[in-house]
């Protein structure tokens, strides 16, 4: 079957533009999302969420105009401490029954240098939406795994007020200050799967193909 000039030159056109773009999967298996927080004025308490989802789009002409946009569940909430686990779940804090979920979802990326992006986005956690920035490292040298999945990863980092988001509960201490410190820390760790095209259905054939 002969491809009509029109077809020959639509393809041509579309080919540089889909090698240029890609979609990644966050593999939520081999990613993590941990947070840090002071705990009693001296020390500090980590914890972690699992990542449920998340999807990267890179414009690898202009990594500017690529987007993120990644779910955390909330409900997996995991310090290491079954009772303050259970308390971090309740309505004082997270209400997870209410807002299973912590949401992100860029609106800007910027370089930052070599290797190096700032991606501004919009985190929704407690019913309620904040701006934030991430400081990200990557992506990192693609590679394939066993599977022949093609790989690449990104680590980020961002610093928040939990109180911005409604998470107000305290105590306070006989010795001065509180027990659970305002700014907490978030550090993201994410495994990226490059997502294959989907193959596009054939076409039946036309009088002017096949002349």
């Amino acid at each position: 079957m002969k491809m009509s000039m029109k077809s020959a030159v639509a393809l041509m056109f579309a080919l540089p533009s889909m090698a240029l773009a890609s979609t990644w999967d966050v593999d939520g298996s081999h990613s993590s999302a941990g947070f840090t927080v002071k705990h009693m004025m001296v020390s500090n308490v980590n914890g972690s969420f699992n990542v449920k989802s998340g999807t990267v789009n890179v414009d690898e002409k202009d990594i500017t105009k690529s987007t993120v946009e990644a779910v955390l569940d909330a409900t997996t909430v995991n310090t290491a401490n079954a009772k303050r686990d259970e308390h971090l779940r309740a309505p004082d804090f997270f209400d997870t029954a209410k807002y299973p979920t912590i949401t992100f979802k860029s609106n800007k990326v910027e370089k930052a240098g070599e290797g190096m992006l700032k991606v501004s986005g919009n985190l929704t956690m407690h019913g309620v939406t904040k701006p934030v920035v991430l400081d990200v490292t990557g992506p990192t040298k693609e590679s394939k795994d066993p599977w022949g999945n093609t790989r690449t990863g990104v680590q980020a980092t961002t610093k928040l007020n939990r109180k911005d988001f409604g998470l107000t509960y305290n105590a306070a201490l006989e010795t001065g200050g509180v027990a659970v410190g305002e700014e907490v820390t978030v550090n993201l760790d994410l495994s990226l799967v490059k997502k294959q095209p989907a193959a596009a259905p054939a076409k039946p054939a036309t009088a002017t193909d096949k002349k």
